[in-house]
């Protein structure tokens, strides 16, 4: 399961989170930066799934 939220994650940032945290604040965090940018979206996508 983990790597699958991992390719998620890369693929389409706020999927990946939503897979791991489910729909909540995070990952309402999640959209609005990947909706204003891929990348800040991406590093803070990986940032709550692997570095908390």
């Amino acid at each position: 399961m983990a790597i699958i939220v991992l390719i998620l994650t890369i693929l389409i940032p706020p999927l990946g989170v939503a897979a791991k945290h489910g729909l909540g604040k995070t990952t309402m965090i999640n959209l609005v930066l990947t909706l204003l940018g891929f990348i800040p979206g991406l590093i803070h996508g990986l940032y709550v799934n692997y570095a908390r």
